[in-house]
């Protein structure tokens, strides 16, 4: 049996377009606890409780819907002898996209522009050259790291004309890579160079509040932040203060430590803080590219392959 659970997306009729065997979509925690007893294979990711494990004894094998990894813990499902993948290649190109996005709307100023029409407010170009848009050209971008997503950002940015430079673990030249790549012990260097700073790391021990007060006091006054990555990447507070006190001209967030972000916060309120609501995954084309995944691992799995698509080596985590 599998299973699918989504609070939103529906992958059934894109999983039927490319296998014949039926495919059970549920949406909410209590649907899903009706029918893991009998599942073998489970697409999930933010529904997920480890706890589920408990009552999934005929689960073989996970496949996860988003390309985070962070719902799930990994030991309980590797003692399982589970197998595990994510979906890191379903939306590669839509976080890019939406990251480029989120870069051009702040140095081309389209968040004032869209406040201004609110208002039926024509903005007369400013006369310091300081306040005018900006271009991207020239500048110098740095991609906290490097992985499907960061290159694919790395090359939009280099057809802009951007210099740029690459921060991840352990650092190596790669076709059509950054201009520079740096180990993750010069974060600092690699963000004082830069205009603009795009996280695009995945939540691990290392990277939980990577960005603080030191980082964001090492950017330019100049600087522009964008986290596609998670929330807890980033220090909420720090940037906060970051932001009131000008230690930073502005920043793009699509993700939060809480999400829905509260009413509450401060970052509803700053003229130069672009929202989005953790969208930048999001794509017309996204049940087509999951359900591929899924499809192309149950085949793998059908012919027993040692090696799945996108699988997670849990034995060496």
């Amino acid at each position: 049996m599998i299973v699918v659970a989504h609070q939103i997306y529906r992958f059934g009729p894109a999983f039927s377009r490319l296998r014949s065997e039926p495919i059970i979509d549920v949406s909410s925690r209590e649907e899903l606890l009706e029918h893991l007893p009998h599942a073998t294979v489970l697409a999930i990711s933010n529904l997920w409780r480890t706890e589920f494990l408990e009552r999934a004894p005929h689960l073989q094998f996970i496949q996860s819907t988003s390309a985070g990894m962070d719902w799930f813990e990994l030991p309980p499902i590797s003692r399982r002898g589970i197998r595990l993948a994510s979906a890191q290649t379903s939306n590669e190109a839509a976080v890019a996209e939406h990251a480029i996005a989120l870069m051009l709307s702040l140095t081309r100023h389209l968040h004032y522009a869209r406040d201004n029409q609110a208002q039926r407010l024509w903005r007369t170009p400013a006369s310091k050259p300081d306040c005018r848009e900006a271009e991207v050209n020239g500048k110098t971008l740095t991609v906290v790291g490097l992985g499907r997503i960061g290159r694919r950002v790395v090359r939009v940015a280099k057809a802009l004309g951007m210099r740029t430079i690459g921060v991840r673990r352990t650092p190596r030249d790669e076709e059509d890579g950054p201009d520079e790549v740096v180990s993750s012990d010069r974060l600092l260097e690699a963000i004082s160079r830069a205009d603009v700073v795009v996280l695009t790391c995945p939540l691990t021990v290392e990277t939980d509040k990577l960005i603080g007060i030191e980082q964001l006091s090492a950017m330019k006054t100049s600087g522009l932040l964008i986290n596609v990555a998670r929330g807890r990447v980033v220090d909420q507070s720090a940037l906060i203060s970051a932001l009131q006190s000008g230690v930073i001209a502005g920043a793009a967030l699509d993700c939060f430590v809480e999400e829905p972000l509260p009413p509450s916060s401060p970052l509803w309120g700053y003229s130069n803080v672009l929202i989005t609501p953790h969208s930048a995954g999001n794509t017309q084309r996204y049940e087509d590219n999951v359900a591929a995944i899924l499809a192309e691992n149950i085949a793998r799995l059908e012919a027993g392959a040692s090696r799945l698509l996108n699988q997670v080596n849990l034995q060496e985590e």
